[in-house]
C-alpha cells in the first residue's frame, strides 16, 4: 500500500488537512501566492520551450547541459546493437545515474574534458555518470563498455566514485560513501533476482520485465545485443513501473526503516497526522528517487517503441527545488522564522510535512499553469510542468534571494534521499 501514488497523494493530503486546520506546530499556508508562482512558472515555461515543445523531467535533460547532444554519442558507441540491446543500455544508464543524482553541495563541480565545459549540482552529477558510463566504470566486461553489471557495482567504493566526480578536498562532494554503498546494495539486489536481471545481474532487463520481452538466458550477454528481436508489450502504465521500481529494488534503500513483516520502506517516514489503516498507518511514503527514476525511464522506453500511460499517477517531486519553490515564495510558511539555522534530517517532523505539502500543492498548481499556457493536462501532465517548469522556477527564485543560489533549507542526507 506504501508503494502506490494513489498512498502518497492520500497521506500528503491527510497532511494539507492538518495544516489547513491550523493544527500543525510548524506551518501555515498563503494560498493567495499560488498564483504569483504559476505565472512565474507559465512565464519561465515560455522562455525556456519558445516553441512550446515541453519535454519531460528526466535525467536525460541534464545529460543535454551545455548543449551538448550526449544522446548523439551514446547512440553512436551503440550503433550495431538491436533496439532492445540498445533500450536496456539506456536503462542501465538511467538507473545509475539517478541513483547518483542526489544533491552534490554547493561546492562541488565536474569539469567536461571534451567540451571545456564545467557542471554544477545535477547538470555536472548527469554528466559525469554519462562519462562514466561510456567509459565502462559500470561494467565488467571490457568488450562491453555501455553497460552496468552486479559484479562492477559490488566493487565501487567510495575513492572509485571520487574519481567519476573528481572529488577531493579541492572539490568535496556530500555522500560519497552514501553514494557507494547505494550502488552497492543495488548489485545485491541485481544478484538476487537471476530471473529478472540474469545471472550477470543486469539492469537493463528492466525492460524485458516490463514489457514481456523474452529473455534469451543461454546466450552471452554481448550477443544479446544482436539476438533476433521478439515482440514484446508496447504500452505500460505510470504506476506499474513505478510499482516495479519499487517491489524490485526496495532492498536498496538505507533508511532503516520497516514495518513490523521485515519489509523496507525506504523514502517513507512518520507523522502523527498521516493517517491510514494498519501497519501502514503514521507513514508518509514520497519515493523521491523512485519516481524520478520513473520520470526518467519514460523517454527510454518511448525510444524504444513502448507507450507510458497514466503520467499523472506519478506525484510532483517533494525534494529541494520543488519544495523551495514553495517556501521561497511564501505559499509554505514556516511558523519559526530561524527555520533555516541548522541543516535538519530526512525523517524530521518539519521535513516530512514540508515534502507532504509540496506533493498536495503541486496539484493544485497544476491547473493554474495549464490555464495561463492555454494547455490542457493531457497537454501538460506534472511530468512536463515539472521541467517546464517549477523545478527551474525552484532554481531560479533560489538565485535571486540567496547568493550562491542554494536551496532555502539544507537537509542532512546521505546522498541518498535528497
Amino acid at each position: 500500500m506504501l508503494r502506490t501514488p494513489a498512498t502518497i497523494r492520500e497521506r500528503c493530503s491527510n497532511l494539507l488537512a492538518h495544516v489547513d486546520a491550523g493544527a500543525s506546530a510548524h506551518f501555515t499556508l498563503d494560498r493567495t501566492r499560488l498564483p504569483a508562482v504559476a505565472d512565474r512558472v507559465a512565464r519561465l515555461t515560455r522562455e525556456r520551450h519558445p516553441a512550446g515543445r515541453i519535454p519531460y523531467h528526466s535525467r536525460w535533460r541534464h545529460f543535454e547541459a551545455g548543449g551538448v547532444d550526449r544522446k548523439a554519442e551514446l547512440d553512436a558507441c551503440m550503433r550495431e546493437r538491436t533496439a532492445v540491446g540498445v533500450a536496456r543500455a539506456r536503462i542501465d544508464l538511467t538507473l545509475v545515474s539517478v541513483l547518483l543524482d542526489a544533491g552534490a553541495g554547493p561546492q562541488w563541480r565536474y569539469a567536461e574534458a571534451c567540451s571545456g565545459q564545467a557542471f554544477t549540482r545535477s547538470e555536472g552529477l548527469g554528466v559525469a555518470t554519462l562519462r562514466a558510463f561510456m567509459d565502462g566504470r559500470f561494467s565488467s566486461d571490457p568488450g562491453d563498455r555501455c553497460r552496468v553489471d552486479a559484479k562492477a557495482l559490488l566493487r565501487i567504493d567510495a575513492e572509485a566514485l571520487a574519481q567519476v566526480f573528481q572529488a577531493g578536498d579541492h572539490n568535496p562532494i556530500v555522500g560519497l560513501d552514501g553514494r557507494a554503498a547505494l550502488l552497492r546494495r543495488l548489485g545485491e539486489a541485481l544478484r538476487a533476482r537471476p530471473d529478472l536481471f540474469t545471472a550477470d545481474g543486469l539492469p537493463g532487463h528492466l525492460f524485458d520485465a516490463l514489457t514481456h520481452h523474452s529473455h534469451v538466458h543461454h546466450l552471452p550477454h554481448a550477443n544479446l545485443h544482436h539476438a533476433r528481436p521478439s515482440p514484446y508489450r508496447r504500452q505500460v502504465s505510470a504506476a506499474r513501473l513505478l510499482q516495479m521500481l519499487l517491489e524490485v529494488f526496495s532492498p536498496i534503500w538505507p533508511s532503516g526503516q520497516q514495518l513490523p513483516d521485515g519489509t523496507p520502506l525506504g523514502d517513507v517516514w512518520r507523522h502523527p497526522a498521516a493517517g491510514g489503516e494498519g501497519d501502514s498507518a503514521g507513514w508518509v511514503p514520497f519515493h523521491k528517487l523512485s519516481q524520478w527514476l520513473a520520470y526518467s525511464l519514460l523517454e527510454p522506453l518511448e525510444w524504444a517503441g513502448v507507450q507510458v500511460g497514466g503520467l499523472d499517477e506519478l506525484t510532483g517531486l517533494p525534494e529541494y527545488r520543488n519544495g523551495g519553490l514553495l517556501l521561497d515564495a511564501g505559499v509554505i510558511v514556516p511558523r519559526d522564522a530561524q527555520f533555516a539555522a541548522a541543516p535538519r534530517a530526512p525523517g524530521d517532523e518539519w521535513v516530512v510535512e514540508w515534502r507532504a505539502l509540496t506533493v498536495a500543492l503541486l496539484d493544485e498548481l497544476a491547473p493554474l499553469v495549464c490555464d495561463r499556457l492555454g494547455a490542457t493536462p493531457a497537454e501538460l501532465p506534472l511530468a512536463r510542468m515539472l521541467e517546464g517548469g517549477t523545478w527551474a522556477a525552484g532554481r531560479q527564485i533560489a538565485g535571486e534571494l540567496r547568493p550562491d543560489g542554494a536551496p532555502p533549507v539544507a537537509i542532512d542526507s546521505d546522498g541518498t534521499v535528497f
